[in-house]
């Protein structure tokens, strides 16, 4: 009886030492980070964390409870080999988690959750593009030198010495005390007997966040985020519904109403108003092309206060330009921002729309209006067009013609994103210039969309202007764009083209910024082209999601079933940017500028001359969203 017993405790004791040194290496691997912590900080970051190293623990000293029992009644071979297995796996499966999240925290600023293996699933060679081969094998070595210690103290405390046979008197007994013991697991892995259970924010204790991000279990916060992923219709639950509708009504364009269906959209375009209101573009129905550019901020635009020297280009066409100055991603990933720009639908902190094609076949999105309207749709991206389904989102919005890395040359793929920027821009140039042979006004119009990939991690690019990589990347980007738009205004098309250039989600730049400040989420937004009436600052506040309802209304046609979207010059429609990033949500208007951490549980971010006006409003939107994913 003795010997289970206390081999039961060593398997749960061991598993929260196994996590609770994981902390200070975390720390000491990001140690420019905390350099200001300290003694203090680090033993208040591993004491805090215990609950979360608790109950993970528990978890996984469930299956050896369960093993223990048996070995009261059956003593074999077979079960010792059974455990072996085990603690090799959850040694091998622990040691991955906490390399990947070791590596992955500097690029993403969070720890460890589902999002990175949703992007493996969907194209591991794209997910592991960021680093180098030697980051991989140093990171597959250390996996395995981690797996092997951890594996190596349960050999020594707990595999050996091999259990002895329990006499037939002691069976029940043991078996009674084994089998309590196995059910008090519950108390820890649920975090105690209250309502709450155990969360990543119980370990939030310091407003320093990076001292909270260092308190969390990754293998744990992974779990977590794994089992919200399909519960959207309980998550973020801050108010009665109809509470939340009352809110959020007042932050929707004028002609959507919130929980009416959307009219059929192919009447809604027959029956839309010849009298606009708008006149931003020459002709009514201009050639329609978007440039995403891969993790752009305004901190790379010295128009906007940014670095000089970097996106001269995006600079010099701001002149020229639509340029929106308070303008704001809502996201942190591609995935997320591509949803913003192309179907007005703002990203979810807890997963990727794009991850459920069954979900985002009923999104509303641009290419689909437009392709109702006439336009001929096409979307250029150099690499891999199935990495996070988004090949699946493009077709259901409309897209028929979709060029990939596929769509060239071997010798062209010199990028580990798929081909460089450059040769990217010249397929769509080459096709422009097929075109313009036979270009005639009043013909067919395109609705072409080309998103960059060159200026992402790990910043390797053919061109070398500036000493930062990181920089160099952008300045790089920035000149495909300026080389393109030189060469695509000598085009007939020009004159009647309306040209969009957006980033695809918060910047890249400046490094390690932190998450949870606004300025992170700032970004420039230009509309430029042959068909714009005359160029313009705009000062009025707006993000990703609402470019689908302001080109459409400039175009006349109706936008009413994009119900997160809003025409940044209807001066009836509320204007504020809302984003997220895990697990967390902002808002900006003119007089507040809010952003909450919903494991932390309060906001973290209240400036402006109107402290707290934007909480209620966030927290209504929010779960709105949710409400609306859940019914999709």
């Amino acid at each position: 009886m003795k010997q289970r017993i206390i081999k039961l405790i060593l398997t749960f004791l061991l598993w929260v030492l196994v996590f609770a040194l994981q902390k200070p290496v975390f720390m000491a691997y990001y140690h420019s980070l905390y350099a200001e912590a300290s003694a203090a900080d680090w033993l208040q970051v591993i004491w805090h964390g215990l609950p979360l190293d608790f109950s993970l623990a528990g978890y996984l000293t469930a299956l050896p409870a369960l093993l223990l029992i048996i070995s009261v009644w059956a003593v074999g071979a077979w079960l010792r080999k059974t455990a072996r297995t085990y603690f090799i796996i959850m040694a091998l499966v622990v040691s991955v988690i906490f390399v990947v999240d070791l590596g992955l925290y500097q690029f993403w600023g969070f720890r460890l959750d589902a999002t990175p293996v949703f992007y493996f699933l969907s194209s591991p060679a794209d997910a592991l593009a960021s680093v180098g081969w030697g980051f991989k094998l140093v990171a597959v070595i250390t996996m395995l030198f981690l797996a092997f210690f951890i594996f190596l103290l349960f050999r020594a405390w707990v595999l050996h010495p091999a259990l002895q046979s329990v006499e037939a008197p002691k069976k029940w007994p043991t078996t009674g005390l084994l089998v309590l013991l196995t059910a008090l697991l519950f108390i820890p892995i649920r975090g105690g007997f209250s309502e709450a259970t155990m969360n990543t924010g119980h370990v939030y204790f310091s407003e320093e966040m990076i001292l909270n991000h260092a308190a969390v279990n990754p293998a744990f916060n992974l779990m977590e985020s794994l089992g919200k992923e399909g519960d959207f219709a309980n998550q973020y639950r801050f108010m009665p519904a109809d509470e939340a509708d009352a809110l959020v009504e007042k932050l929707t364009d004028p002609q959507v109403k919130l929980n009416a269906q959307p009219d059929s959209l192919l009447q809604s375009i027959l029956q839309m108003s010849e009298d606009s209101l708008h006149n931003l573009f020459t002709t009514k129905r201009p050639e329609v092309m978007f440039l995403i550019l891969e993790s752009f901020s305004s901190k790379l635009m010295q128009t906007l206060g940014g670095e000089a020297g970097v996106a001269v280009n995006l600079d010099s066409l701001s002149h020229e330009s639509i340029f929106f100055k308070h303008f704001y991603a809502n996201s942190f990933r591609t995935d997320r921002g591509l949803v913003s720009i192309l179907s007005g639908y703002p990203a979810a902190p807890t997963m990727s729309l794009m991850k459920y094609p069954r979900k985002t076949q009923h999104l509303p999105s641009i290419a689909n209006v437009l392709r109702l309207t006439g336009y001929d749709l096409s979307y250029y991206y150099g690499g891999d067009a199935n990495f996070t389904n988004m090949r699946s989102y493009l077709r259901a919005s409309g897209f028929g013609t979709i060029v990939s890395e596929d769509d060239f040359a071997s010798s062209e793929r010199q990028s580990k994103w798929g081909v460089h920027d450059e040769v990217l821009f010249a397929r769509l140039l080459s096709d422009l210039q097929e075109e313009a042979k036979s270009y005639r006004e009043g013909a067919a119009p395109h609705f072409r969309v080309l998103q960059t990939s060159s200026s992402h991690e790990p910043f390797e690019v053919p061109y070398q202007k500036l000493d930062n990589p990181r920089l160099n990347a952008f300045a790089y980007t920035d000149s495909c764009v300026g080389d393109f738009v030189r060469r695509f205004a000598r085009l007939p098309q020009w004159k009647n083209t309306v040209l969009v250039i957006v980033p695809d989600h918060l910047g890249a730049y400046p490094e390690n910024i932190d998450n949870l400040t606004v300025e992170r989420y700032q970004i420039p937004l230009l509309i430029t082209g042959g068909a714009i009436s005359q160029p313009m600052e705009v000062e009025t506040i707006g993000s990703q999601q609402d470019i689908a309802a302001t080109l459409l209304a400039q175009l006349d046609l109706p936008h009413s079933d994009f119900r997160f979207s809003k025409d940044i010059f209807d001066q009836a429609s509320p204007h504020f940017a809302f984003f997220t990033v895990p697990d967390a949500m902002g808002m900006v208007t003119e007089n507040n500028r809010w952003i909450y951490d919903n494991k932390l549980g309060r906001a973290v971010v209240d400036e402006g001359s109107s402290p707290g006006q934007n909480a209620q409003s966030a927290k209504a939107y929010l779960q709105k969203l949710y409400d609306d994913i859940a019914e999709k």
